[in-house]
């Protein structure tokens, strides 16, 4: 917030105090002031009047435990604001002595009255000679002041340590997060189970997996992928028959299973018959495409398809996705840094499959209840798993709004398919899918 200009407003005119207290030699008489005159000729200039914020708030301000209420600076008399360089000084004194040193400006310095001046909180500005000496006297160290390198030093090393500090801070709330209701644990038990027994090979589906190659479907090791040749390899968008051929093979037991796993949930199947149809087509390629994007494997570079089928970037789009396929390789490359586990897929199918804002829903109120209860559930998982990952949770649910990127992008792509592919080569399935 930017503070108004009044309140730095330095007041420009204003009496000089009297000058400082002079005891001559051998003379019994009273002080005396140095001469006003002598105010200017010192060779730093005086310090000038402080705004009021910044009186108020030394005033006002932070004052160490190890302070009096009242303790006074030992060289002007001033209120002391904390040790400085070994002694209890006030900011004053403190930056006075740090710039002098600093600037190695005491030789220049010279009293006019015999080195005998008086140092008070009225006096300190004018005379630099005796105000330093004093600073000696009562004790501050010169070696305790950093040059310049060593200060940067120091205030980085500071930095470093707030920063660490927050950073410790912010791990202890994320650690003291709310973690599952037993209720939640319910229903993380329950969608993860549905996941599970509609996920295809399960958690094996590395070793049974098999590679899509120009002769078909067959075992290969993946370090033969890139040698394995199209048949018919298209240009442009054209889509490779015999590859869609392949895919179109999987793709009704894929959305069978998607279809399983959501009437394996109790808040979906008693929701309208005509809702329920909406919900499905609306997330089925959403969730086959999550499904695919967790099965990616870093090493050949390659999706699982159905727990059955691995196939390349350039095999998926050839065989119909078109730029679809980099989208979900993409998403599965992005996935592989978050090491989901099997509940996480699950409830993370869960809140896509109860998007309420499909077109033509009925019970849109009813269907936004229930994906709050997932996503409360889900957060609260998110924290009991604690992950690594900075940020786990708003990253993940971004994930949420890629998927929906991909199926409005295959919707698109599936009337490309539809031209360019035989209509005997679409299986039923698909068709009462995603035909509108």
């Amino acid at each position: 917030m930017r503070i108004p200009v009044s309140v730095f407003t330095i007041l420009t005119s204003c009496l000089l105090p009297p000058p400082p207290t002079v005891f001559l030699s051998g003379s019994s008489a009273a002080p005396q002031r140095c001469p006003e005159s002598d105010f200017t000729t010192s060779s730093e200039p005086a310090e000038k009047c402080s705004p009021r914020w910044k009186d108020e708030a030394i005033q006002n301000g932070y004052i160490p435990s190890y302070l009096d209420k009242d303790e006074l600076c030992v060289v002007c008399g001033d209120k002391a604001t904390g040790y400085h360089y070994r002694c209890i000084t006030c900011e004053g004194c403190k930056g006075f002595f740090r710039r002098t040193i600093q600037k190695n400006l005491n030789p220049t310095y010279a009293c006019k009255y015999e080195g005998k001046c008086v140092i008070d909180k009225v006096t300190r500005n004018q005379c630099q000679e005796c105000r330093f000496k004093k600073c000696i006297a009562v004790g501050m160290a010169t070696d305790l002041v950093l040059d310049n390198s060593k200060r940067l030093a120091k205030r980085k090393l500071i930095e470093e340590n707030r920063e660490r500090r927050r950073k410790e801070e912010l791990q202890k709330t994320v650690w003291d997060r709310l973690e599952p209701t037993q209720e939640e644990w319910d229903l993380i038990r329950m969608v993860t189970e549905a996941h599970m027994a509609t996920n295809a090979q399960g958690n094996h589906w590395k070793q049974k997996r098999k590679f899509l190659s120009a002769a078909g479907v067959k075992e290969t090791k993946p370090e033969d992928i890139g040698q394995a040749s199209m048949v018919n390899a298209p240009e442009g968008n054209k889509v490779d028959i015999e590859a869609f051929s392949q895919f179109t093979k999987i793709i009704t037991p894929a959305i069978t299973r998607v279809v399983d796993f959501a009437k394996k949930l109790p808040m979906f199947c008693e929701l309208p018959c005509e809702d329920q149809i909406i919900l499905l087509k609306g997330c089925c390629m959403e969730i086959m495409s999550l499904r695919a994007a967790v099965r990616y494997d870093p090493e050949s570079e390659t999706l699982t398809l159905n727990g059955e089928m691995a196939v390349t970037r350039g095999q998926l789009k050839n065989g119909g996705l078109g730029v679809v396929s980099d989208a979900i390789f993409d998403l599965g490359v992005s996935l592989s840094s978050f090491n989901l586990d099997d509940s996480e897929v699950a409830l993370l199918q869960a809140v896509i499959l109860l998007s309420s804002d499909r077109s033509g829903l009925s019970s849109v109120e009813r269907i936004e209840r229930c994906q709050e209860e997932f996503l409360l559930a889900f957060e609260h998982y998110i924290n009991y798993r604690k992950h690594k990952v900075a940020h786990f949770w708003p990253k993940l649910l971004m994930k949420v709004t890629d998927l929906r990127m991909i199926g409005a992008c295959h919707a698109s792509r599936f009337l490309h398919m539809k031209v360019e592919c035989p209509t005997e080569l679409f299986p039923p399935l698909f068709l009462e899918v995603f035909e509108d």
